[in-house]
């Protein structure tokens, strides 16, 4: 059986609560509401809410965003001190608000505002509710990879992902999928797969247009052919042209 709280222990937590009050207040009024006290273009600094760099203005919105919720988390605590004070004056602190139990102790003096015992404690409940859009998130390119699918060979959206990927992104080698990457070009998803041929012999030689005069474009899958050892350097033709 959980042992009541005594005066003493009360007034010692109301002392506290009072004190913690006291230092919310002053927080948020020290520093203007987090800022929200100016307007949107006394913060920037400028003439106009929007100047010469709009990403600026994006910054700005992202740390008044910030200020919000910083707000909020300061006013709900504020008012989680409010209510346990008031019950103190209406002898209801320390009982549970849904068994009516006695909460304990040693509850009370980690967490003097907590209005539930631990049983009752509705925050300690893990939410399983996850954004809808991870059913289409998971795996990556959920909807539109076609890999998986039989006799699939054309077009999706990995592949697109890809085709933009070679442009470049802000990845660094040690963010790449491998572990053994040799240059940026080989960090994208898939970066040895052939692309628009099937055997590397297909991507460095060519033919005129009635399929003779054969010459041989040094790119990089040629070399890495012969690094191999997989071609005779005899056969290749006089002609040759070299990639740039």
């Amino acid at each position: 059986m959980t042992i009541p709280i005594n005066q003493e222990r009360i007034q010692a937590l109301r002392r506290r609560l009072l004190q913690e009050r006291s230092e919310l207040e002053e927080r948020v009024n020290d520093n203007g509401h987090f800022g929200l006290a100016a307007s949107f273009r006394d913060s920037t600094g400028e003439l106009s809410g929007i100047d010469n760099h709009p990403g600026d203005a994006g910054t700005e919105m992202f740390e008044r965003s910030k200020d919000i919720a910083l707000l909020e988390k300061e006013a709900f605590r504020l008012e989680r001190v409010d209510a346990a004070l008031q019950r103190m004056d209406t002898g209801e602190y320390g009982h549970c608000v849904a068994c009516g139990k006695f909460i304990p102790i040693e509850r009370l003096e980690a967490l003097p505002t907590a209005i539930y015992c631990l049983e009752h404690e509705p925050r300690q409940e893990t939410s399983n509710n996850r954004p809808v859009e991870e059913e289409f998130l998971t795996p990556p390119f959920g909807r539109t990879s076609l890999d998986e699918r039989e006799g699939q060979n054309g077009f999706d959206g990995e592949d697109a992902w890809q085709i933009v990927e070679s442009w470049g992104t802000s990845n660094s080698p040690a963010m790449a999928e491998g572990n053994n990457v040799s240059d940026y070009d080989a960090m994208a998803i898939e970066a040895d797969e052939n692309d628009g041929f099937v055997e590397p012999l297909e991507s460095f030689l060519a033919t005129d247009i009635t399929g003779h005069n054969v010459t041989v474009v040094r790119n990089r899958a040629y070399h890495k052919y012969m690094a191999n050892h997989e071609g005779d350097p005899l056969l290749e033709p006089d002609e040759v042209m070299d990639e740039f």
